[in-house]
């Protein structure tokens, strides 16, 4: 005849181990929300533009951003929210495309000549700011105010 091994320790372990993974994955399954507020529109003219990245790698490059956003401007600010966002460290860069054109124009010598914004109200030298001067770790639903410049 064959027994069963039944040993009570084995599984009382087995099933600390079951509840502790079971809630590790609702954890890393959870996902946030990011509200962004865009402040300083000139006008109610084109669109407010945003992206969202998370790795300084592909920081304001094209095609880098893990989400995209645009509406209309509104005086009283300008709300964007990015949906589905697993925690992680993030930084948004938005723009006021006053002309509607799609893109962030420049002048001849390579100035913005629309207004821009960076999380954390972030500003660079001769240039952008580095992703970790506007990076932001988002753990939970968040809201953050940007100010066009």
């Amino acid at each position: 005849m064959r027994t069963q091994d039944t040993n009570p320790i084995s599984a009382c372990h087995a099933a600390r181990l079951a509840a502790a993974l079971g809630l590790l994955c609702a954890a890393v399954a959870h996902a946030f929300d990011l509200t962004v507020t865009i402040q300083n529109a000139r006008s109610n003219e084109g669109t407010v533009r945003a992206a969202l990245y998370e790795a300084k790698t592909g920081w304001l490059r094209d095609g880098a951003p893990v989400q995209r956003r645009f509406t209309t401007p509104q005086s009283s600010g300008t709300v964007i929210v990015f949906h589905d966002l697993p925690a992680g460290r993030y930084a948004v860069s938005g723009f006021h495309d006053e002309n509607g054109n799609e893109k962030l124009d420049t002048n001849a010598m390579g100035m913005n000549i629309e207004p821009i914004a960076f999380s954390r109200d972030a500003r660079g030298r001769m240039g952008p700011p580095k992703f970790d001067d506007a990076a932001f770790d988002l753990t939970q639903d968040m809201a953050i105010t940007m100010a066009l410049h």
